[in-house]
């Protein structure tokens, strides 16, 4: 039986990333967590697919509303850093990402997938798992979607947002809303 998770301490990881200025450099929650930031933590199939850029693009069209909850987004699949830089040098129109706001980081050795549970291990990569951390590194948030689904971008922004109130949130609270 899967342990719980949110509500403890989130796994911790350092990996691999492209950075947005298309260089390599690394990640890690414990980064993030010095810096008091929130981390949005997603996790994707791989590269060159079809649903993923459509979730990858909307995140970094969006980046700059996650940078204002003080909140740093980081994707993640199990490919490597290579093809996601070719990814990210292919244009949007081809089925490429083009420019992308946030780090894109390589889970090649698959641990950071399977500590947050998203492996799915006879195929190699990890399924559309997305995880909300708060700057003490407790998990608040967690969602698993099939990967044949795309994630709603306002959702994850409007549950960021739910959990820095720090109070009751009733069902289809928004920003700006009563809280209980």
């Amino acid at each position: 039986m899967p342990e719980r998770m949110v509500g403890t301490q989130a796994p911790r990881f350092e990996m691999d990333a492209v950075m947005p200025n298309k260089e390599f450099g690394k990640v890690s929650l414990e980064e993030n967590m010095r810096r008091g930031k929130w981390t949005v933590l997603f996790f994707y199939p791989m590269d060159f697919t079809f649903v993923c850029p459509t979730e990858i693009t909307a995140m970094s069209d969006r980046y700059e509303e996650f940078v204002d909850l003080d909140a740093e987004v980081i994707g993640v699949s199990t490919d490597t850093i290579h093809t996601h830089l070719a990814w990210i040098k292919t244009p949007r129109e081809e089925n490429g990402l083009g420019d992308v706001k946030y780090p894109l980081a390589a889970d090649t050795n698959h641990e950071v997938s399977k500590k947050y549970g998203v492996l799915i291990e006879e195929e190699g990569v990890a399924l559309r798992g997305l995880f909300i951390i708060d700057p003490e590194g407790e998990l608040k948030y967690q969602v698993v979607h099939h990967n044949n689904i795309g994630r709603d971008v306002d959702e994850v922004l409007r549950v960021l947002q739910a959990l820095q109130t720090g109070a009751l949130c009733p069902a289809n609270w928004r920003p700006g809303q009563k809280t209980l």
